[in-house]
């Protein structure tokens, strides 16, 4: 049995690549403001590692908000081909700047222009606005590289709880939690 939460979420990762129709790395971000008013939606998770989830989005958006006041968040992978769950909770944090430079290069040029035409989470009067916009950094930009607007960046959420949960026959599921200690992990059974 695994007992180091990253290794297990990387397997768990691979299997879903495999069995998933769409989007494997979709997840549940959720959010609260200062006040404590939660938010969910579903992000993309860009990579994994023992230092945190990371994701990306406009600063200015209504998560960026939340996570600026709150930077506390909560995941929720569900690959139902699988029948199985994770949930990963823990502090916030920004990523480099040379992180969100460089996965920001590994974008398709449309979604370069995209994360400057949109005004993430503002209110729109028209589709044609933002269509507008879009074509006019297209020609901004045309014959160059797409920089990274100022605004748009990446978070880490940093885990201090990773719950695996299986499926199982007559709802007698198996849910394990991974607990952040000093020296490393504790784990341990969690009723279904």
């Amino acid at each position: 049995m695994v007992d180091d939460p990253h290794a297990l979420f990387e397997t768990w990762m691979a299997e879903a690549r495999l069995s998933e129709p769409n989007d494997p790395n979709a997840m549940a971000l959720a959010t609260a403001d200062r006040s404590g008013q939660p938010s969910v939606r579903m992000v993309l998770l860009k990579g994994h590692d023992e230092r945190g989830f990371v994701f990306y989005t406009n600063l200015d958006s209504r998560k960026g908000g939340e996570l600026a006041g709150n930077p506390h968040a909560g995941l929720l992978f569900h690959w139902k081909s699988l029948r199985r769950q994770v949930r990963i909770e823990g502090p916030v944090g920004p990523v480099s700047e040379e992180e969100a430079d460089a996965y920001f290069a590994t974008r398709s040029r449309d979604s370069q222009l995209g994360a400057w035409a949109s005004d993430q989470s503002r209110p729109l009067d028209t589709r044609a606005t933002f269509e507008t916009r879009y074509d006019e950094l297209r020609a901004r930009f045309e014959g160059q590289n797409v920089p990274r607007p100022p605004r748009w960046s990446g978070f880490r959420v940093v885990p201090v709880r990773i719950e695996f949960w299986n499926d199982r026959a007559h709802r007698l599921h198996e849910r394990r939690l991974f607990t952040r200690a000093d020296d490393g992990w504790s784990e341990g059974l969690l009723y279904p």
